[in-house]
């Protein structure tokens, strides 16, 4: 019996690498679903609908059509910021969209692998393991901390992946991420201004889709930290992404997140601490140095297409 897997969100970064990574498997039976049309280049494997996860309606009629066995929920509202100038969209795609996932697979006995992030920490320390309490300092926070009840509320089956400060390339993407920004800038000749007092342990997108692939396969219950395990602070992790790709690190300015004015706080030092995910689900991060040669790899194979 193959186990049927539903992604919402295929059209972003994760959703993306969770098509490449799940097509193939021939023990899988992949539907992804999306705002809109299909942007992956891959379309051979598995089936592709349309969905928007704003509609109670539509997606109860949908996880009821195709009765998956573990949905991947990647839909979400991310930028930091946009969540905290616009609350109500942030609430309707972060908090109202999560109740109507989970009540369609409540409804229909779905395992669902939802992702969170680190942000619903204050970022007073780091790294952090799976027992920290929450904190959120923003409304992005906020919002993916109340999904985080409304899941465990409800559910019975459920796992949930905490990740941070995701990086890779996708297809028509629809926002850049900190290495395609700090590597497209620094070839540009631009100067960029990074901040040194917040830490993060960075992930790599297709380390992200390994971890919900496991998640999914094993229907993992419980929350796991995903991220990789080298910890720097961003301008640290810029000064990584420059020295790879041999950029002028002259053109890198350090500042203090507080100088940027942004309107959304941010938790200063997070990070993970990666053992259950490593014990339970087996999985197996790479290194930032391998992740940055796996995007120069995927970039040049975009370059000559």
């Amino acid at each position: 019996m193959k186990t049927k897997i539903l992604i919402t969100g295929s059209n972003g970064l994760l959703g993306q690498k969770l098509i490449l990574a799940l097509s193939p498997m021939t023990e899988v039976e992949l539907i992804a679903t999306s705002r809109g049309s299909n942007r992956s280049v891959v379309r051979e494997s598995y089936t592709y609908l349309p969905l928007d996860i704003t509609s109670a309606e539509e997606v109860l009629y949908v996880f009821t059509q195709i009765k998956p066995d573990v949905v991947i929920h990647t839909a979400a509202m991310t930028h930091v910021d946009q969540c905290e100038l616009n609350p109500e969209e942030c609430n309707e795609l972060n908090v109202a969209a999560v109740q109507n996932v989970v009540d369609a697979c409540a409804a229909n006995h779905v395992h669902l692998v939802h992702l969170s992030t680190d942000f619903i920490f204050d970022g007073t320390h780091g790294p952090l393991d799976e027992e920290e309490m929450p904190n959120p300092v923003s409304i992005y926070g906020h919002s993916k901390l109340r999904a985080e009840e409304i899941v465990q509320a409800k559910l019975k089956s459920w796992s949930i992946l905490r990740t941070m400060l995701v990086y890779g390339v996708a297809d028509e993407m629809s926002r850049s991420n900190i290495v395609l920004w700090a590597k497209q800038s620094l070839e540009e000749g631009k100067p960029i201004k990074v901040v040194n007092d917040q830490f993060r342990t960075p992930t790599l997108a297709e380390d992200l889709a390994q971890a919900c692939v496991l998640a999914a396969l094993k229907k993992a219950e419980g929350v796991f930290n995903i991220s990789g395990e080298e910890l720097f602070s961003i301008a640290e992790f810029v000064y990584k992404i420059a020295d790879f790709w041999q950029l002028d690190i002259g053109l890198i300015e350090e500042i203090s997140t507080e100088s940027l004015g942004q309107p959304a706080k941010r938790p200063p030092r997070t990070g993970f601490i990666i053992d259950k995910a490593k014990s339970i689900l087996g999985y197996r991060p790479h290194s930032i140095q391998r992740g940055l040669q796996l995007v120069d790899e995927q970039l040049k194979r975009r370059e000559n297409q």
